[in-house]
């Protein structure tokens, strides 16, 4: 499995790269962590490399270096980096430049074997989506933006499957909340669900919701499979049934101390523009941290 990490700040994106890195460690997975900083307007993106010669010359930061430096050091304050890498510190210097306002620092990672830092400059979703398209990664991690509209593009035009660190405490004890129906993506919701509680050695609750109650065979079975598989790896949990409306009755569930696992809608882009996505509307309400697997 392939991980990208998105920060954007010093101040707010410690919640996302702390629950990335325990994802990817558990997982042992090929995790890059990207800062997008913003738009070098002086230069053409041709003439990065002329940039960055002019501003080391002037002791200057192409944007977003700082917030990369920031992320150097959570990295090895927490052990994810080898110590002796220590020795050296941060340098502009380690950037290399790949292109298209693309640079990376490759990190010789203790928990996580492939390991790399990257910024791009430009816009934020853009920048996203491309690093994504381009590097076909599995699962993207990013924070609960205060700007939900800035989720809800990332969530639409990002390939790939969607961690929204939104309002995540790191001192508060979660569950996991995953919804189960009887669609053919459940499965894959599921392992998911299985590798989060692992990473973070929580219980989870398996919900499955009628709006009229009426709990079909095939939804039984499903949840049935769902228990099982969590228990054959080592998982606790919990098979719940309720009746209502889906997304109110997983935003009351959840409050703020759930994680919310669902899988994407199976419905044809015409239809969500029309009717709308149930774990966009889902997104869009809670309070607390949400996986969306695609």
């Amino acid at each position: 499995m392939k991980i990208l990490i998105g920060i954007s700040s010093k101040k707010y994106s410690e919640p996302t790269l702390d629950v990335g890195m325990r994802i990817a460690s558990i997982l042992k997975s090929s995790t890059t962590i990207l800062d997008v900083g913003g738009k070098i307007n002086e230069f053409s993106y041709k003439d990065v490399s002329i940039a960055n010669e002019l501003m080391e010359s002037w002791d200057l930061d192409r944007p977003g270096v700082e917030v990369l430096e920031w992320a150097y050091n959570y990295l090895i304050r927490e052990k994810y980096i080898e110590k002796n890498l220590n020795e050296i510190g941060f340098s502009k210097n380690l950037l290399v430049d790949k292109g298209n306002g693309r640079s990376e620092v490759f990190l010789k990672g203790v928990a996580v074997k492939n390991l790399s830092l990257i910024l791009r400059n430009g816009d934020i979703i853009e920048e996203l989506r491309d690093e994504v398209q381009s590097f076909e990664y599995d699962l993207t991690i990013i924070g609960g933006s205060g700007k939900r509209s800035m989720a809800h593009d990332l969530i639409q035009y990002i390939d790939s499957s969607i961690f929204v660190v939104n309002n995540f405490n790191l001192k508060q004890k979660y569950r996991i909340l995953l919804a189960v129906d009887d669609s053919p993506g459940t499965s894959k919701v599921v392992k998911f669900g299985v590798r989060v509680a692992q990473a973070f050695n929580i219980e989870v609750d398996l919900i499955t919701i009628s709006k009229d109650g009426d709990f079909s065979e095939k939804f039984r079975i499903a949840s049935s499979r769902a228990e099982k598989m969590m228990r054959r790896s080592g998982v606790t949990a919990k098979v719940k049934f309720s009746e209502g409306e889906l997304v109110n009755t997983l935003v009351d569930i959840a409050g703020d101390n759930h994680i919310i696992i669902m899988g994407t809608s199976s419905q044809s882009a015409l239809t969500k523009f029309f009717l709308g996505s149930k774990p966009l509307d889902v997104m869009e309400s809670c309070n607390c941290p949400m996986l969306i697997v695609k």
